[in-house]
């Protein structure tokens, strides 16, 4: 790469960090930036995600505060999330991309109503068990995307997790962090070792997103859960609706 095409990338990087860390959906980011300096998509897309992993657990570095006290219930709900994604990873490996073209912007667009919705008490008054029956496929499903492409895979996280449990959202989103870490980091283990990945263009998305990541967990972190909830509404349906587009 050229020295424009390294600041360019380094550039969408530390956009895409910030993004990640306060709701999701950076890879929109990132992705075109790569398929811009003339990566083919599967390596962009695994690349991608090697480089963004490192941002995401920057993110989880950032949100540490918020994660304290559901440590346990934040590593179940990551360990789906990686499940899933050693399955979405193996499909992006074998699979056209039309397979997840169709459903994918339908369920961003389900998470954003129910992020816009509030949630209904007796949701909240479920028993941890059923919680976690809920929880568990929407969780292993999300990772599944997560390793396949994963834009807005936080989105869905959020709005799901919103939906069942009693917490604070800047606290949910501390633990989505962790999720989309998970994923992220499983995937990025499988693609390093059984597809092509472009070391220097994910060193340069790791480098960029650990910065954009700590910068939006500082800020970000300071959103009130009520313009967060917004926040995170307005990205994920403009995502949805790029995805309809592409």
């Amino acid at each position: 790469m050229s020295a424009p095409e390294v600041l360019f990338v380094l550039a969408a990087a530390l956009a895409a960090g910030g993004v990640n860390a306060i709701v999701g959906s950076g890879s929109l980011l990132t992705f075109p930036a790569l398929l811009a300096v003339g990566y083919s998509p599967v390596t962009a897309n695994v690349s991608n995600t090697v480089g963004l992993c490192f941002g995401n657990f920057s993110a989880v570095w950032g949100y540490r505060a918020e994660l304290r006290g559901q440590e346990r219930r934040a590593a179940l709900l990551a360990a789906g999330a990686g499940a899933g994604a050693i399955a979405g990873g193996v499909l992006l490996l074998v699979l056209p991309s039309s397979v997840f073209d169709a459903i994918i912007p339908a369920l961003i667009l389900l998470a954003c109503l129910l992020m816009a919705t509030q949630p209904n008490p007796r949701f909240h008054a479920i028993s941890p068990r059923a919680r976690a029956a809920v929880l568990a496929p929407i969780t292993f499903f999300a990772g599944v995307y997560a390793g396949y492409f994963g834009a807005a895979a936080g989105v869905i996280l959020l709005a799901s997790m919103r939906l069942l449990i009693p917490e604070r959202l800047q606290r949910l989103n501390g633990a989505k962090n962790l999720m989309v870490g998970a994923a992220n980091g499983v995937a990025a283990l499988l693609f390093v070792i059984f597809a092509h990945v472009a070391f220097a263009a994910a060193g340069l998305i790791a480098v960029g997103s650990i910065a954009g990541a700590q910068l939006g967990s500082t800020y970000g972190r300071r959103i009130p859960d009520e313009v967060l909830r917004w926040v995170v509404v307005s990205v994920g349906t403009v995502v949805a609706i790029v995805l309809i587009l592409d």
